[in-house]
């Protein structure tokens, strides 16, 4: 076992974490990541982010919705026919119907959401936590009647009560539900009662817990990462961290986070982070920001001269990471703020 301490927090709150286990990825960069505004992928573009997903380890692809229609569920069985290594899972509501949308294609696994919240439930429905226990009991019976394995995700959990959370995680376990996506859904979790509060859960309830992390207030990765130092195992990701509003976890800030600030394993290939970061920036008609953590052109770019004399003599002196890690490599500019180790090395290589 290793412990994994945030100074943030007393000796007393660590968590223990086995040191062998890596974290699991559940990657849903074709169904949340498509719901950005003004973004459709194509079904050319989600066989090959699909596949792209799959060729770096990601263990689950939420590859869509299948109650969407027809060309959804069409993707769906294109997805399935490449035989990936990851598994694919289709997102449904709490929902006869979309259980039975998830099963005409073929799934074997689906996520169900139900909301949490009395602001969801009361609001936009127009029911209570009553109904909500009841519904999705009965569409994991559903499902799991037909074979699939299921998973249940809490949306609008970070505004709910827990124990009512709670009571929900623990009879769903019961009826064999495989994994809880507890879901901040609009970003409004911070980092330092993150730990605590979803450390409390999983003593509650414990088992394989997933976060699902929004950016509204931009500390996505920051929950994400105090998730898994509260003991949960899977995390929820997308590619540049497309999403609606501001966006999710993006999957390459919370791998190198895990690996480099937690020293968890991550058995994803992190080489591949900047191709797979363009293949989305692409498919999603945004670009790809410079100064985008991880993978923008920027990030391992430098010009100052203190920063690049300190460079040349030892790299870990202004970078976190060798940028091979993720497919990058070292950049060092000539401008404004150059000095003379920069001009140095410049004209060294040019002869």
């Amino acid at each position: 076992m290793m412990t994994v301490r945030d100074p943030r927090f007393p000796s007393s709150s660590t968590t223990a974490i086995q040191s062998d286990a890596a974290i699991k990825f559940c990657d849903t960069t074709l169904r949340d990541g498509e719901q950005a505004p003004g973004v459709a992928f194509t079904a050319a573009e989600k066989l090959a982010i699909a596949a792209a997903l799959d060729a770096i380890g990601v263990h689950q692809i939420e590859a869509g919705i299948p109650a969407m229609g027809v060309t959804e569920r069409d993707v769906l069985r294109e997805i399935l026919a490449t035989d990936p290594h990851a598994d694919i899972v289709g997102w449904c509501r709490a929902d006869h119907r979309d259980v039975e949308a998830a099963a005409s294609c073929g799934l074997v696994t689906a996520h169900l959401t139900i909301p949490v919240s009395d602001l969801h439930l009361k609001s936009k429905l127009g029911r209570d936590r009553a109904w909500a226990r009841l519904r999705v009991r009965d569409c994991v019976a559903d499902a799991t009647d037909r074979g699939m394995r299921v998973s249940v995700g809490f949306e609008d959990a970070s505004r709910a009560d827990d124990a009512f959370v709670t009571d929900l995680a623990g009879e769903l376990r019961e009826l064999g539900v495989t994994r809880l996506r507890w879901a901040d859904t609009v970003g409004l979790l911070d980092p330092v009662s993150a730990h605590d509060r979803l450390g409390r859960l999983v003593r509650a309830v414990p088992g394989p817990w997933e976060i699902h992390a929004h950016d509204d207030f931009g500390l996505a990765t920051a929950n994400t990462i105090a998730a898994v130092q509260a003991g949960f195992t899977w995390v929820s990701t997308t590619v540049l961290g497309l999403g609606e509003r501001a966006g999710n976890a993006p999957i390459e800030e919370v791998a190198m986070a895990l690996r480099h600030l937690l020293k968890l394993p991550v058995d994803l290939d992190t080489t591949s982070f900047r191709s797979l970061a363009r293949l989305v920036s692409r498919a999603a008609r945004r670009p790809l920001p410079a100064g985008k953590a991880v993978v923008g052109e920027s990030v391992f770019a430098h010009e100052s001269g203190i920063h690049v004399h300190g460079i040349l003599r030892h790299p870990a002196t202004y970078e976190p990471f060798d940028p091979a890690e993720v497919g990058g490599r070292r950049r060092l500019a000539i401008g404004k703020h150059s000095g003379r180790a920069s001009v140095r090395y410049a004209l060294e290589q040019y002869g």
